[in-house]
């Protein structure tokens, strides 16, 4: 009894999942009207470069370096996420487009090219006495790679499939996510001391910022009246191959690490540095990418399995942890 309440409270206390559930709430009872889509797009767009800075200007470049130390974590972490993950993401894609909308099909490929969590990722492997510093270090370098890697194999993977991804999209891309990450860390050696003595506001900032994005997609996707369109039925088969990705991310992830022969501390690291999916990539990634009415549609297997994610990581890493701890 006392470990479901340890679960219930850590699910309770991440104030994420509360923001983006609040998101959606509002965007499917006041969404955000089509008079005022563009500016809301400027606003996010503003927002996404703004994040985008922040994180140039926290990511130490000797954490990416020290991540090379350990290349059989480190690599065994990069091959599942834009290897395992980006496979099965795009194999449920090709499935599903049989039975559901073609943009929400496509959102398991999108799934799948997206790399790990942040401070979730972390945090999680911290409860359950796992490689924090590896974790640390395979979180940035996967983001790091991932806003390259991402639109780029999303684009190759989608082009097959009859998606086009224009050329002014992937300017988008380099002057919303890229140009500010790189000015983050040209001025890093000025910037950081004060944006890590206030990480907490700036870690609000991220969360509002990725909130009000999803607001936006969302609120364009029922505007457009293509949420409207999905059956019940089809709602099981999302659901279905939702599951099927979970359990290939935490299952698959956990094997590879006992095939590997990691030691335990890493093996809790590629668990959850290799099964979550980052919304904050996401997010920002599908805004840039499609109009607001295609990137609801887009976004909604991502924003349930981020959601799923986090719930399923809470009792993991809480039975991981204790089980360590009482180990002789």
């Amino acid at each position: 009894m006392t470990s479901f309440f340890q679960v219930l409270r850590q699910i309770a206390s991440d104030r994420f999942i509360w923001l983006l559930s609040v998101a959606v709430i509002i965007a499917l009872s006041l969404p955000l009207s089509t008079n005022l889509s563009g500016i809301g797009s400027i606003v996010s767009s503003a927002g996404i470069f703004l994040i985008f800075l922040l994180h140039g200007i926290r990511l130490e470049r000797a954490e990416v370096v020290a991540g090379f130390k350990n290349i059989r974590l480190q690599g065994a972490i990069f091959a599942f996420v834009f290897g395992v993950m980006l496979i099965a993401g795009l194999a449920l894609s090709k499935v599903t487009d049989n039975f559901l909308p073609h943009d929400l099909a496509l959102g398991f490929l999108f799934l799948g090219v997206l790399p790990s969590t942040v401070q979730s990722a972390t945090s999680y492997c911290a409860i359950a006495r796992g490689n924090v510093a590896g974790s640390v270090v395979a979180s940035a370098f996967l983001n790091l790679s991932g806003v390259f890697i991402a639109p780029l194999m999303f684009a190759l993977l989608a082009s097959a499939a009859g998606v086009s991804i224009t050329t002014d999209a992937f300017v988008r891309i380099l002057a919303i996510l890229l140009l500010p990450f790189v000015m983050g860390q040209l001025i890093q050696r000025w910037t950081r001391p004060w944006v890590m003595k206030n990480n907490g506001l700036i870690g609000w900032m991220d969360k509002i910022v990725i909130a009000m994005v999803v607001y936006i997609s969302f609120s364009g996707a029922i505007i457009a009246g293509t949420w409207f369109q999905i059956e019940a039925g089809q709602f099981a088969v999302m659901a279905a191959a939702l599951a099927v990705l979970l359990a290939i991310g935490f299952g698959g992830a956990w094997m590879l690490g006992g095939w590997l022969q990691l030691v335990r501390g890493d093996r809790k690291t590629l668990l959850f540095s290799g099964a979550q999916k980052s919304i904050a990539i996401g997010a920002p990634l599908a805004a840039i990418l499609f109009p607001p009415d295609r990137a609801g549609l887009i976004l909604l297997p991502l924003l349930i399995y981020h959601l799923t994610q986090l719930i399923i990581s809470a009792p993991v890493a809480l039975h991981l942890g204790k089980d360590d701890a009482i180990a002789p």
